[in-house]
């Protein structure tokens, strides 16, 4: 039994009915050449009778909450991993668009996990229209961030599509991995001690880091006070998207081709970050204006971003964030960009030089007014801490398949909060920008609207930074 670490147990203690903590995907695929009608029931039947040991560690952990843990969160391993109940076999109404296939994402999204099983699961669904079938799955954000998952699919995938028998990511790293919580010699990474008793060599260098943490918090703070285009954590305009939420969500999602936002970058000489952002602070200044909405002062994303090293197993939580002043405020799209571009490289000066430890808790430190909010009776003291979050997670850079299926598209989901009701999430593939929005079905209306806004945006940008 490992003992959870903080980062990963805020998850399940965030969760509740209206909130679920966990984070998804929808994969559509085109089926191989000369597949019949019965490929995906065969490679379902295939899947639940899979071996048991072909579940990889990291599928057969559930949180468990032991009487020795003083009530902290730890992962115990599943026993018997019912591969029936995290494996689904679904078809879409007819006639099978994209509308339909959203609109059974979006419910499945809205459902809680069982604690009492790992925290997982994966759909098969049929019946797509152009010759296609998707996979939507989910997977706890105790369990594992979007940088996880993402490289777990790549992991599952193959660049060559004649290559057949490739594992569903529950199985990538089965028979390879140690078990929860061991170490190379058997017992915890302390070497036997384990759980309340231990103290692994990693927790020292975190003290350490964490005592050091302290000048370089004061300096960042001071900086960001006296930088009058630093727009600190707290201040975010009161907006719609900033109310209670309901557990029922509603998905939408669309490409973009990098080569349209590179070309903005390249004249602009920002980052495709920098553009991806001012795409969506021109397309939310349209949302909100259409809904006669649209706060004077500008609107704040956190952004998170990795500090998950190079080399480092996947699985848990390595995440830090930065606030983002999305100049909601300016009419020009050349000017928005701007200081969207201004704001990233001051919140990215303020973390240069953090070890992770010390990036993870600044980024905790700065969002602390966020998580007021959520505390019943304060959310109308204070502010939002920030008025939506929007992630960029790289992805594969080629065309990628499965037992010959070629991947077509990857759309991330993600998680709404009490208080933050709309969350943008995009990832890259092959050449393509995928956006995956998630909001709450009742505080966030007509989110596909959006969808058209995002594409009107980029196409502002690109005619004020001149792109041919």
């Amino acid at each position: 039994m490992a003992p959870m670490p903080l980062n990963d147990s805020m998850f399940l203690l965030a969760e509740r009915r209206e909130q679920p903590m966990h984070v998804g995907g929808l994969q559509l695929f085109h089926f191989p050449p000369g597949a019949g009608e019965d490929f995906l029931r065969r490679t379902y039947d295939s899947m639940i009778h899979s071996d048991p040991g072909e579940i990889a560690p990291l599928f057969r952990r559930r949180p468990h909450r032991p009487v020795t843990s003083l009530g902290a969160w730890s992962w115990e391993e599943d026993p018997e991993v019912d591969l029936e109940h995290h494996l689904r076999h679904s078809a879409l109404p007819r006639p099978g668009r994209v509308r339909e296939l959203l609109a059974l994402v979006s419910r499945l999204h809205g459902t809680l996990l069982d604690r009492h099983r790992p925290l997982w699961e994966a759909h098969l669904i049929e019946g797509l229209e152009g010759n296609r079938f998707a996979v939507y799955s989910k997977v706890h954000h105790s369990l594992m961030d979007g940088v996880s998952a993402l490289r777990l699919l790549a992991q599952s995938l193959s660049p060559d599509p004649d290559v057949r028998g490739l594992p569903m990511p529950f199985a990538v790293g089965a028979r390879r991995a140690p078990p929860v919580g061991r170490g190379p010699h058997g017992g915890g990474e302390d070497g036997g001690l384990g759980g309340l008793l231990g103290v692994p060599a990693s927790a020292l260098k975190a003290t350490y880091e964490l005592a050091t943490l302290g000048p370089i918090a004061g300096r960042a703070a001071l900086k960001a006070f006296f930088d009058q285009n630093s727009h600190l954590p707290g201040l975010g305009p009161r907006t719609i998207l900033n109310q209670p939420i309901t557990g029922a969500r509603r998905f939408a999602a669309q490409s973009w081709p990098i080569a349209r936002v590179r070309a903005v970058a390249d004249a602009s000489r920002t980052t495709i970050n920098d553009v991806l952002l001012a795409m969506c602070s021109g397309a939310l200044r349209a949302y909100l204006t259409e809904l006669d909405a649209l706060p004077d002062d500008p609107l704040v994303a956190m952004t998170p971003v990795s500090l998950r090293q190079a080399g480092i197993d996947m699985g848990g939580n390595s995440v830090g964030a930065l606030l983002c002043n999305l100049a909601t405020d300016q009419a020009d799209p050349a000017v928005r960009l701007a200081r969207v571009h201004d704001s990233m490289e001051q919140g990215k000066a303020t973390l240069r030089g953090l070890t992770p430890t010390q990036a993870t808790v600044a980024s905790a430190v700065a969002l602390t007014p966020m998580l007021l909010g959520q505390v019943p009776g304060l959310r109308r003291l204070a502010g939002p801490g920030y008025n939506l979050v929007i992630s960029n997670i790289p992805g594969p850079k080629e065309a990628l398949y499965w037992n010959g299926a070629e991947l077509e598209g990857v759309y991330p989901l993600s998680i709404p909060t009490d208080g933050q009701a709309l969350n943008i999430t995009v990832t890259s593939y092959n050449g393509s920008l995928e956006f995956g929005l998630t909001g709450c079905r009742r505080t966030v209306p007509h989110l596909q609207h959006l969808l058209v806004h995002l594409e009107d945006s980029l196409a502002g940008l690109e005619k004020a930074a001149a792109v041919p």
